[in-house]
């Protein structure tokens, strides 16, 4: 019991020097922020955040893992933004739903959090000023595109300045038994997650889709009489009192979501030297146009992690192009590959540049 004291007296010590050495950080951080109201500059910043965490994995000889080490550190830079001017982050769906609960991990708990049922909302939001940054679900390792996030960028000035990856794990949650669901409320876009389950452990119960998992468990729990359930996150559980009657219904056990961070175009992310930048573009209507303008991407040895089509909305049968390539639109091959681009294509925006996630954050 002495060696045991005498080891909490030396937490106790080092906890005093933290402390004493976090709120130092704090006055600079305080400094920092007047800093940047004099001169307009945001008060996140993407890059910046991304040299920190690579230096922190630098310095860290442990034992504590990487993923701890970001996990304090996110809070110390959350509390460092409240300190430097009060945020405001729109996120889709309410608390519980997964994009509130990508966003806490991203900003932490001290800044403002604003629930939008819409994605459409979460971009007006941002461009209306009254949200500072806003976090929406782009895309999901087992159901692809999320398309009302795509159709959100059509027509919008809010760029891409950030993106995370979060593993998402489903939970059927009711009031009643499981034999007695008549009903499953959840996002259309989870269903497709869940779809192998469903048929093989819910076969003939109606699948109802709502615009958001919180959405499906407020229904669920208010339906409860009716033999209604919900398929969402565990936070919306315990959020609404439902039982969780199952859990991972999810038929990719590795499934994720990757969501980003929309700002005003004045906000956008620098260089990190891991960045990826997201294009849209339209090609004109004859053979080879698109062929043509990928052509400058493959001179350059520029890697297309991805390529998306998506109905125009301008005339029937007229498509949209939104490509995500490895690397930063200041980077002189990337610039002149778009600028190539941009001299064929009918339609040529880059909808953000930004430092490219390299884990999930709730690994």
């Amino acid at each position: 019991m002495s060696d045991l004291s005498s080891i909490r007296t030396r937490i106790d010590a080092i906890d005093e020097r933290l402390v004493e050495l976090l709120n130092a950080r704090a006055e600079l951080a305080r400094e920092v922020g007047k800093t940047k109201a004099a001169t307009g500059a945001p008060i996140f910043v993407p890059h910046r955040e991304q040299e920190v965490f690579k230096r922190l994995a630098a310095l860290n000889k442990g034992p504590l893992p990487d993923a701890a080490l970001r996990g304090i550190w996110r809070e110390v830079m959350s509390a460092s933004f409240a300190l430097e001017r009060p945020l405001t982050i729109s996120h889709f769906g309410q608390g519980g739903a997964f994009t509130h609960l990508a966003a806490r991990l991203k900003f932490g708990e001290s800044v403002a959090y604003s629930p939008s049922d819409a994605i459409s909302s979460v971009f007006a939001e941002v461009e209306k000023g009254r949200a500072d940054y806003g976090v929406v679900p782009i895309e999901n390792s087992t159901d692809g595109t999320i398309t009302d996030t795509i159709d959100a960028f059509l027509g919008s000035t809010v760029r891409i300045v950030n993106e995370l990856h979060l593993r998402v794990r489903h939970h059927l949650m009711s009031g009643v038994e499981r034999a007695a669901i008549k009903r499953i409320y959840s996002r259309s876009t989870v269903f497709g997650q869940c779809r192998s389950w469903l048929a093989n452990n819910m076969p003939g119960v109606e699948l109802v889709e709502v615009v958001s998992t919180t959405k499906a468990a407020e229904r669920a729990a208010a339906e409860v009489a009716s033999g209604s359930a919900a398929i969402g996150s565990d936070e919306a559980a315990k959020s609404f009192g439902l039982p969780v009657l199952a859990s991972d219904l999810q038929d990719n056990p590795n499934n994720m979501t990757r969501f980003v961070v929309v700002a005003r175009p004045q906000h956008a992310a620098q260089p990190t030297g891991d960045d990826k930048t997201t294009v849209m573009l339209a090609v004109s209507d004859r053979p080879g146009a698109l062929y043509d303008c990928l052509t400058p991407f493959h001179k350059a040895g520029i890697n297309l992690c991805k390529i998306e089509s998506r109905p125009s909305r301008r005339r029937a049968w007229e498509y949209l192009f939104f490509i995500d390539l490895l690397g930063h639109q200041r980077e002189a091959r990337i610039a002149e590959a778009i600028a190539e681009l941009a001299r064929g294509a009918a339609v040529c925006e880059i909808l953000g540049s930004y430092p490219r996630a390299d884990q999930p954050l709730n690994a």
